[in-house]
């Protein structure tokens, strides 16, 4: 059984061909913050909430370039639609359960009026999986003061995966799943920008581990004879980089990472919500609130240099949804249901006998 805390490159394998980040984490990117609060209480409370800050100023006063890509939209995540319309988000970004949504969006409001005292209107986005199979869903456990604690616990470094934060209840392709990070860096000679990507799975499909067939091998995967195993569920990326993008390539970086999702077999299935939200954090693309001039002026990567930060979201979008498998630890909750751990042993095997 997996610790918690093993990662894929533990077992000798690196996804890709890029390097990673100091942390192989999104924290890699420089400014990007991250805090967790997890719920584990009793034999029915799994659940948490995960949050994600794109700098460590006044997010509301200095907002970032930011765009949104829905690979399956049968999901919650609040704030979409003025991304979407202004290229721009201003709170941290807030992942949790389902039905927390609400609680989850309060908190990050009061957050931002806390420090904004004219303001009279905020965007916040707020993303979910449901994790009502290991959780008390109904119970809404997760309360205003776990969102707010998890903003202002959010630090820089190692980011803790598997059962944790918004993670602590999922599951994935039939195993636990959880938190998930990756980076990747580019070589100075492409810029080297860095990508860092974050992710909470708790969907379905055929689990393939930097190519191999592992769900097939285990006899797990959806459509199975032996299993039908559901496809159905989510998965929350947030993919962030240090390059100078405007809401447009971010857009285009966003839609890379539904790649790295179906590298590790997924196929965001009809009862899924997948939702990549994407932002840059250069300093020199913030969007100040108080305005200084009519004109808004900057300098953004040119089209033809974005293939290499396309190949880093991939890759680092397949690595982290592999770390927060492989970090999940077994767990048991809600009408004492259990979800096993991915069986890294057996995972092991397969590797061996696909030559790795």
């Amino acid at each position: 059984m997996p610790m918690q805390g093993q990662r894929i490159r533990d077992f000798g394998l690196e996804p890709g061909v890029l390097p990673t980040g100091q942390w192989n984490a999104i924290t890699d990117v420089a400014g990007v913050l991250v805090g967790q609060v997890t719920l584990i209480e009793g034999d029915s409370i799994r659940t948490g909430v995960t949050a994600i800050l794109p700098h460590p100023d006044n997010i509301f006063l200095q907002k970032v370039p930011a765009a949104i890509h829905i690979g399956n939209g049968f999901g919650k995540l609040m704030g979409i639609s003025q991304v979407q319309e202004l290229g721009n988000i201003e709170t941290p970004i807030v992942l949790t359960n389902t039905l927390a949504v609400p609680t989850a969006a309060n908190a990050t409001i009061e957050y931002v009026l806390d420090k904004n005292k004219d303001v009279r209107s905020v965007n916040a986005v707020v993303g979910e999986t449901n994790d009502g199979y290991l959780n008390d869903i109904r119970g809404r456990h997760v309360q205003e003061h776990h969102v707010s604690q998890a903003i202002a616990e959010a630090v820089s470094g190692p980011v803790q995966e598997g059962n944790v934060g918004a993670g602590t209840g999922t599951r994935c392709f039939g195993w636990k799943g959880g938190i998930g990070t990756s980076s990747r860096k580019l070589p100075g000679t492409v810029g080297g920008f860095t990508v860092g990507v974050l992710v909470q799975t708790n969907f379905g499909g055929v689990l393939q581990i930097d190519g191999m067939p592992v769900g097939k091998e285990l006899g797990k995967f959806y459509m199975s004879d032996q299993l039908n195993e559901d496809a159905d569920g989510s998965c929350m990326i947030v993919v962030a980089t240090d390059a100078p993008l405007d809401a447009r390539n971010l857009e285009r970086l966003a839609k890379r990472a539904m790649l790295g999702l179906a590298r590790t077999g997924g196929l965001a299935s009809n009862g899924s919500g997948d939702y990549v939200i994407a932002f840059s954090t250069a300093a020199s693309l913030r969007i100040p609130y108080y305005i200084g001039s009519d004109l808004y002026e900057t300098k953004t990567l040119h089209n033809d240099q974005i293939s290499p930060l396309f190949l880093a979201t991939i890759e680092a979008t397949e690595e982290a949804i592999l770390n927060s498998l492989i970090a999940a630890n077994t767990m048991v909750g809600y009408k004492g249901r259990k979800i096993e751990a991915l069986p890294m042993n057996r995972v092991k095997e397969i590797f061996k006998k696909y030559g790795r």
